[in-house]
């Protein structure tokens, strides 16, 4: 536990959480950011995440994204990509948390890659989804494009600010889907609040 309170850790928790949560707005830009930086590097990943740090990968993870973001660009075509985007996110979040993680006993490793990266990618990826679906509804998917657009901004954007200032980028991150959350909440609060007309006479 005393290793979980170390600055060093808590730094590199942070840029977990970052990066999960940009996975989750697409799955495969924090991965290339992972492979760019440690390809150049500047970020110096572990030796059985050896198979990140090659420019193969580099440019299987550059063609993936594009096609990723092509495919987001896609109104309607965006619904079946997220029903595999979903898992892909989790995968994705819990492998780069996995792979920015110090050194640490292998089970505390995967256990904070799952729950913090897993988790972290999951859960914004399934907000996204409900706010993809309220635009669909809304715009009859006219406004997705839009939508797909600042998702790719702010996976870019999670993305450099985890290698940069991870500490503000994690922070950032909890802050957003803890007050996304509280919002959640309330809307449902309010759909199961019984109306007037349906409380007995």
């Amino acid at each position: 536990m005393s290793q979980l309170l170390d600055p060093h850790v808590l730094i590199e928790l942070m840029l977990a959480i970052s990066l999960s949560a940009a996975s989750g707005f697409r799955v495969f830009v924090p991965l290339l950011a992972l492979s760019a930086v440690s390809v150049l590097g500047h970020y110096d990943l572990p030796p059985n995440f050896d198979w990140i740090e090659n420019p193969q990968a580099l440019t299987l993870f550059a063609i993936a994204s594009v096609l990723e973001v092509v495919g987001y660009s896609i109104p309607w075509f965006d619904h079946a990509l997220d029903v595999l985007a979903t898992p892909a996110a989790i995968i994705a979040g819990t492998v780069v948390a996995a792979s920015v993680a110090p050194d640490m006993n292998p089970l505390i490793q995967w256990t904070l890659a799952l729950v913090a990266g897993g988790g972290t990618a999951g859960l914004t990826k399934g907000l996204l989804n409900l706010l993809r679906g309220t635009s669909t509804a809304a715009s009859g998917g006219l406004a997705n494009p839009i939508f797909a657009a600042l998702e790719l901004v702010m996976s870019i954007s999670l993305s450099v600010l985890a290698f940069t200032v991870p500490v503000l980028a994690g922070v950032l991150v909890i802050a957003l889907l803890g007050f996304a959350l509280y919002k959640l909440v309330q809307l449902i609060a309010r759909f199961r609040r019984p109306k007037p007309t349906d409380l007995p006479s």
